[in-house]
């Protein structure tokens, strides 16, 4: 069986694809560290506008590798660097890659694979799409930094049904409590995404990346007393090539020409 985490660039379009053959992409230990590897590496390239995630053979991600679990799980220190090493390093920097990213849901999207879908900007699934957190199942909770990360993307009674009863939810009821942006047929799913990724392409990656930046700095912060330092720099963009390019398309009635 192999188990990766794949990068792909085609053009200003990033393809990130979980694969792991025959466990509808569990996440192993090693996919985690190559998972933080690919999205180091997409944040320091910056001629990529538009990252999208999918998982392989009709299926997001299932979880976590249970296989693997007797051998770390059961001693506190090993189960610590697990979470907070392996897990956090490949979901802190999703978090931190300014970016935008496009999550393409298919079939099983649970515990790991809500995880990261949860770090992504703009979440579209498959009608048979289905998500949870059924980890209460195998004894365990949810780690700290996980659990507050998928509470703020579910929300918390949602978060709660799921860790605290297994509940399993289908993408429309994911879409009404407002988990998803949009819902397509299976068959669909693929050319809406990648119309989604194209659209986000075609717009301004520098004013892109800052918008990333800005929402991570304003997190739990009041508008009414935002983050002093991202103040102090937020215009900085004044007289970037990007921005006159958007003004004087649009007084000239054309389509702006972001750096192509």
């Amino acid at each position: 069986m192999t188990a990766t985490v794949s990068l792909d660039i085609s053009g200003a379009l990033a393809r990130v694809t979980l694969s792991h053959t025959g466990k509808f992409n569990a996440m192993s230990r090693a996919m985690w560290v190559e998972l933080r590897s690919v999205f180091l590496s997409i944040q320091n390239d910056p001629a990529i506008r538009c990252v999208l995630i999918k998982g392989e053979g009709g299926h997001f991600c299932a979880g976590g590798d249970i296989s693997e679990y007797a051998g770390f799980r059961f001693a506190e220190a090993s189960l610590r660097d697990f979470h907070e090493n392996d897990v956090w390093g490949g979901l802190q920097a999703m978090l931190d890659c300014d970016v935008p990213v496009v999550a393409q849901i298919e079939g099983n999207c649970m515990g790991a694979g809500l995880e990261i879908s949860s770090c992504c900007d703009i979440r579209m699934a498959a009608e048979s799409a289905r998500f949870g957190a059924p980890i209460a199942k195998l004894g365990f909770p949810m780690a700290p930094r996980e659990a507050a990360l998928v509470l703020r993307a579910v929300g918390e009674l949602t978060a709660r049904e799921m860790l605290l009863s297994a509940a399993v939810l289908d993408a429309a009821e994911m879409k009404q409590r407002g988990f998803l942006n949009s819902v397509a047929a299976d068959h669909e799913l693929a050319a809406a995404v990648q119309s989604c990724a194209e659209r986000i392409g075609s717009l301004a990656p520098g004013a892109s990346r800052l918008n990333k930046q800005a929402f991570r700095a304003l997190a739990g912060v009041s508008p009414a007393q935002p983050a002093t330092d991202l103040i102090a720099n937020a215009y900085a963009y004044a007289d970037a090539p990007e921005h006159r390019e958007g003004v004087t398309a649009f007084i000239e009635k054309r389509q702006p020409r972001f750096g192509h």
